[in-house]
């Protein structure tokens, strides 16, 4: 009998249409415990490095952790993983909700496509029944709209469905994969399910999974549910509201947005607006935000409500979550809240990248006003009319979002993101796109100092974004002893005691500070500790919300091993997780340098800080890279590798000339 997992996958083969359950090697879960780990292996065996993210031999999985469907709290996450079509490397947009779930309850630990279907269809999985169906009559649908369309064809209004919208169907770099209040949004993933020629997949299960011992796993459950009430009624104090709880970020509960909309940055990334939230704004934003959320809600079986289901006004409803509420009002430079919710709506039923697609829209905005595009570029034609003028920014953003999400005119050039954007424009549109790391949109935040810590998480984490890698590190140093003190007082998520000393000795300011301290070695323990983190819930299906992301999580290094033998049956201690993680690390590591990747890649944008000192960077990277057990090309040794039962990936890694010398 399999525990915690099914033991089994789907396999679909969308040119020829054949579907097999296929029974997997349990050693597999042994040495990669499932999610990313595992996904990593099957791409490194089965996709070439020569392939290309829109040839038929990608596979594009969707895969339920290891944890997913247990009592494990906030255990929700889907996996999603293929090859990026803007960075040509591994993507693996991950997504909450209730659709992984589902999955495990039908009988499957992950569904594996290939090849290319013939003609649009939508996938039904039903515990032992699964079908191919035609989706003729749903092209061209939102991605919200074509949910509901399919629980009611299927009459089954509890099935779990995710899906593309019009973005996905015309392969947009940035086009997410949508599903209940949550979805898979980063680095194309939903491009790739668009040119399979898959607009949605429905899954209802109603199997049980299996615990190797119950009693156990629930008596430890007891221990976190314990903590995240106590964590719940005691927020973190001297850090801002936004960080103090659990959960994602509670931007549909929070409403001060002083913050976020006057540090981070306006336009393509562009302008800091000091002062913007004066005492208009911060009556006006509030009201909009509280008319427009009709209820909070969670993902499968979480406590939190870091979600929120939206009815604005005319608008038909929508869920959102996070930084999202605001990015298109940023994007554009207009100050009415109101516009935001109303254009975002219209994203979600396209399917699009909500942090991406408003700098992509953005840029398209400076590049008009510079003269780089002009007026023939914004004109109309038979299929839509002509861009509204400039000083209309809520029309031209809109205007932009339709050419952007069907491919039109310029928006065919717009929807590969702005790296390629500026490559394809040519004229000097290149150094409009100045917010990409490894060709993929960052966060539109500029800062002053160069943060040693950051720099490292910004240029090496292979999800190639910072919400993705930062989480139980402090964002910056406490300004006095008596708050350092009261932090590590309480702080039993540290994978060392040793930690609480550089968080004491960190000052705002002095000898003590950024971008010099912590120390490059510190930093690299620091950074390692972050993705370490990170990777475990990847693997094991919990929301980093509650986990990796967040300043003292309720799951963490020292009781998710024990979840983790409690209900799969495996004798695993924290040297263990901390070995399978760092294979399933160095495994991705290995299949993004056969793909081309290199450390010139690992840069941050050129502006994300003023203050820079170079020659300090390449030491952060040296000494991180050594850390790692990597050579100073960012290569993983041949015995770094044979420690982690890898020697057939520095054979191959030596076989291509990538790893040099051992």
């Amino acid at each position: 009998m399999r525990y915690a997992e099914t033991g089994y996958d789907l396999e679909i083969d969308l040119s020829t249409g054949n579907i097999e359950r296929v029974e997997r090697d349990p050693s597999l879960t042994e040495t990669l415990l499932g999610g990313l780990g595992i996904c990593v292996k099957t791409m490194w065996d089965r996709v070439p490095p020569e392939t290309k993210a829109f040839d038929p031999e990608n596979l594009l999985i969707f895969s339920a952790p290891l944890l997913v469907g247990t009592p494990a709290m906030s255990c929700n996450r889907t996996a999603v993983v293929t090859l990026s079509p803007q960075t040509n490397l591994l993507a693996y947009p991950m997504m909450g909700g209730f659709w992984a779930a589902e999955l495990k309850y039908a009988g499957y630990d992950r569904v594996i496509f290939r090849g290319k279907s013939p003609r649009l269809v939508y996938i039904w999985i039903h515990n032992d029944k699964v079908e191919i169906r035609d989706a003729e009559h749903l092209r061209g649908k939102g991605a919200v709209e074509v949910r509901e369309l399919i629980r009611e064809e299927l009459k089954e209004p509890n099935a779990a469905v995710c899906a593309i919208g019009a973005a996905g169907e015309h392969r947009n770099f940035l086009a997410s994969i949508e599903q209940g209040r949550s979805s898979s949004s980063r680095l194309g993933g939903g491009a790739v399910m668009g040119d399979k020629n898959i607009k949605a997949i429905a899954v209802r299960g109603t199997k049980d999974i299996n615990l190797a011992d119950g009693a156990k796993f629930w008596a430890h459950m007891k221990d976190v549910i314990d903590y995240i009430n106590y964590r719940n009624a005691n927020p973190i104090p001297d850090v801002m509201t936004i960080l103090s709880g659990i959960g994602s970020p509670q931007e549909m509960v929070h409403t001060d947005e002083k913050w976020h909309t006057e540090n981070f940055m306006w336009g393509n990334a562009r302008t800091r607006r000091r002062g913007f939230w004066d005492e208009k704004i911060s009556v006006e934003w509030p009201k909009t935000q509280l008319s427009a959320i009709k209820r909070l809600i969670s993902c499968f079986n979480c406590p939190q409500h870091c979600g929120a289901l939206i009815s604005f006004r005319d608008v038909p409803r929508f869920k959102q979550k996070c930084f999202t509420k605001m990015t298109y009002c940023m994007g554009a430079y207009v100050d009415d809240l109101a516009f935001n919710f109303s254009i975002s709506q219209k994203a979600t039923e396209y399917g699009l990248d909500g942090f991406g697609t408003p700098q992509c829209l953005a840029m398209a905005v400076e590049l008009r006003e510079a003269g780089i595009l002009t007026e023939e570029d914004f004109a109309g034609t038979d299929e839509y009319p002509p861009c509204p003028p400039a000083e209309d920014k809520e029309g031209t953003f809109y205007w932009l979002l339709d050419r952007f999400a069907l491919r039109q005119g310029i928006g065919d050039i717009m929807a590969d993101g702005t790296y390629w954007m500026g490559k394809r424009i040519g004229k000097g549109a290149e150094v409009y796109a100045h917010n990409t790391i490894k060709k993929h949109e960052q966060l539109p935040l500029k800062l002053g100092t160069i943060d040693p810590i950051y720099y490292l998480m910004y240029t090496t984490n292979e999800k190639i974004s910072i919400t993705q890698i930062e989480g139980n590190w402090p964002q910056g140093a406490f300004p006095t002893m008596e708050q350092r003190e009261r932090f590590i007082k309480d702080w039993p998520q540290l994978p060392d005691d040793h930690f609480k000393q550089y968080l004491l000795d960190w000052e705002p300011r002095g000898e003590n500070s950024i971008p010099y301290y912590p120390k490059p070695h510190m930093c690299s323990e620091i950074v390692d500790w972050m993705e370490m983190l990170h990777n475990i819930d990847d693997a094991t299906g919990f929301c980093c919300g509650m986990s990796s992301f967040c300043l003292k999580p309720p799951y963490h290094i020292h009781n998710i091993p024990k979840l983790v033998s409690a209900a799969t049956g495996m004798d695993l201690d924290e040297a263990g997780i901390k070995k399978i993680v760092n294979r399933s690390r160095n495994l991705h590591r290995a299949f993004n340098l056969m793909r081309g990747m290199t450390r010139a890649d690992e840069v941050p944008p050129e502006d994300h800080w003023k203050r820079r000192d170079h020659e300090y960077e390449e030491k952060l990277l040296d000494t991180y890279y050594l850390y790692k057990g990597w050579n100073l090309d960012g290569v993983p040794t041949r015995e770094r590798l044979e420690e982690l039962d890898l020697g057939y990936v520095a054979d191959e890694l030596e076989k291509r000339g990538i790893l040099k010398n051992g």
